[in-house]
């Protein structure tokens, strides 16, 4: 089913979200059954990029972390993309009444995940480290992943298209957040001691 989902939002957005809105699913189920497989591809690619094929600035010089510091950094990672997606989630379903609509979290959640697999998906590139080709697919999987947004919020929510749109800058916005706090939280844990380790080119 999420297969099927997954290929739906790619060739037919607009219809494929408002099959979805008509599935119903548990927290656990989400996670269970979606979030914990997907948020696993960027850290495990990162993990097996960075250790076994080294990484690249330019696709010339190749450098390599050790696995002993590579390792607590994408279990740290793998964290924080699960407690990012819930977050992002819950502020959805904070937000949402605001705009007039009524969705319960399990459903903020279910959005959520679906309008972020573009951006797991994209982590697969990681296994070839090269810094202009991840950044290229990445920013790729971004802009489907906004569009997916913007398209899916009027209809995920069954709101006016106008307030849609109000809404997913809204959510878009808290998304930035989040990125800008995973991105200091890396720095902090760089600087107690996480820092990776390159072991050669």
């Amino acid at each position: 089913m999420y297969l099927q989902h997954m290929f739906g939002l790619l060739y037919h957005p607009k219809s494929e979200w408002d099959s979805i809105k008509r599935e119903n699913h548990t927290l656990g189920h989400i996670y269970l059954t979606h979030l914990l497989f997907l948020a696993a591809i960027p850290p495990f690619a990162l993990l097996v990029g960075t250790t076994q094929f080294g990484w690249s600035f330019v696709g010339k010089e190749f450098y390599y972390l050790s696995m002993e510091s590579a390792l607590p950094l994408a279990f740290g990672f793998y964290g924080a993309l699960l407690v990012g997606i819930f977050l992002l989630a819950y502020s959805v379903f904070w937000m949402e009444k605001t705009f007039g609509a009524e969705a319960s979290l399990e459903r903020c959640l279910l959005f959520t995940t679906f309008m972020s697999t573009p951006m797991f998906l994209s982590g697969l590139i990681a296994i070839v480290p090269i810094l202009w080709l991840d950044v290229f697919v990445v920013l790729a999987a971004v802009g489907y992943t906004i569009y997916l947004m913007y398209a899916g919020v009027p209809i995920f929510m069954n709101i006016p298209e106008e307030r849609g749109f109000i809404f997913a800058t809204s959510i878009l916005t808290v998304g930035l957040c989040l990125l800008v706090g995973l991105m200091a939280m890396t720095v902090i844990a760089w600087s107690v001691g996480f820092a990776p380790q390159i072991v050669g080119n």
